[in-house]
């Protein structure tokens, strides 16, 4: 009860209770479970409070924010007819829940007995992501909001060839040499799982660096003449070409910390990137063309013929 007595005589119970010699994640159980042993687990142990509350809190958000925009969302994308549109919000709403339960149960990477589970649920949700990645790209350089069914499927064909061989590979790897792809928190990973990171993030820099040479380029007039899209470019390629560095680093401890940031960036803010730089803009689009249609039918019924008497 002594642990307790200093907790509430504190004004920073936190600081306290992580500063006292006597403190143990037993000790709290004991004293009255402050935190409850599940709970202090979750949230502070293998990565850290302030990895996962940023993770959780950022990816929790994001899926509050679809929820709330949800009815507007739909009755916009079924007045638009866009059918790439629709596939991939409904992607993104998929891709979404799954992230946020990969970052709500990051404690699983550090619990024996749910390697397994974890490996799985990171394959599925980091493969997820990059069918967003490969999807954005594929149906953007088809044109501005390209849709019919043969876009949908020409660019949903391309993505899901691209991530299915992304996740044989990966599932040999996992299950068939035993690697745990998806498990950092020891710092002793094999030096064959870094090599497959590093190709597989060489190949996505590879790719954004070529887009961003073709803006540049005589080649630019074959590419979607919107600002977003070169905003979004840029973004990718940065954070991809930095977690490239970070695989290449894998032996030293600062490799460690800059692959764990990008990751983290990765999974927190790459959703609401792509909701914000190119479906908010779909949705606005949208508002405007309603806009323009309701003014003519107020036109064409009389409204405003006495503005021009």
């Amino acid at each position: 009860m002594r642990v307790l007595d200093q907790i509430a005589q504190s004004p920073f119970p936190l600081i306290a209770l992580s500063q006292n010699p006597n403190f143990s994640s037993s000790s709290i159980v004991k004293g009255g479970s402050f935190f409850g042993s599940g709970l202090y687990k979750w949230l502070v142990e293998c990565h850290g409070f302030l990895h996962n509350v940023v993770l959780i809190v950022s990816s929790l958000c994001f899926v509050l924010y679809l929820s709330f925009q949800a009815k507007k969302s739909f009755s916009k994308l079924s007045n638009g007819r866009s059918h790439i549109m629709i596939a991939y919000y409904g992607c993104l709403w998929l891709v979404s829940l799954l992230n946020l339960a990969w970052c709500c149960l990051q404690a699983w990477e550090c619990t024996p007995g749910k390697e397994v589970a974890w490996n799985i649920l990171s394959l599925f949700t980091k493969s997820g992501m990059l069918f967003l990645e490969v999807s954005l790209l594929a149906f953007l350089f088809q044109g501005n909001y390209a849709s019919g069914p043969e876009a949908l499927a020409r660019t949903f064909g391309i993505s899901g060839l691209v991530v299915g061989l992304d996740i044989i590979l990966k599932a040999v790897y996992l299950f068939g040499f035993g690697i745990p792809l998806f498990i950092d928190s020891n710092g002793q990973s094999p030096h064959v799982k870094w090599g497959l990171w590093v190709v597989h993030r060489l190949v996505l820099t590879a790719v954004y660096g070529i887009i961003l040479f073709m803006y540049h380029s005589k080649w630019r007039e074959r590419l979607p003449a919107r600002p977003a899209f070169y905003k979004y470019i840029s973004i990718m390629f940065i954070l991809n070409a930095l977690a490239l560095f970070a695989c290449v680093l894998n032996g030293v401890s600062f490799g460690y910390w800059l692959y764990g940031v990008t990751n983290v960036c990765y999974h927190a803010f790459y959703l609401p990137l792509i909701y914000v730089t190119f479906l908010a803009d779909f949705f606005q689009e949208e508002d405007l063309r309603l806009e323009n249609v309701y003014y003519s039918e107020m036109k064409d019924a009389g409204f405003f013929d006495a503005d021009w008497e």
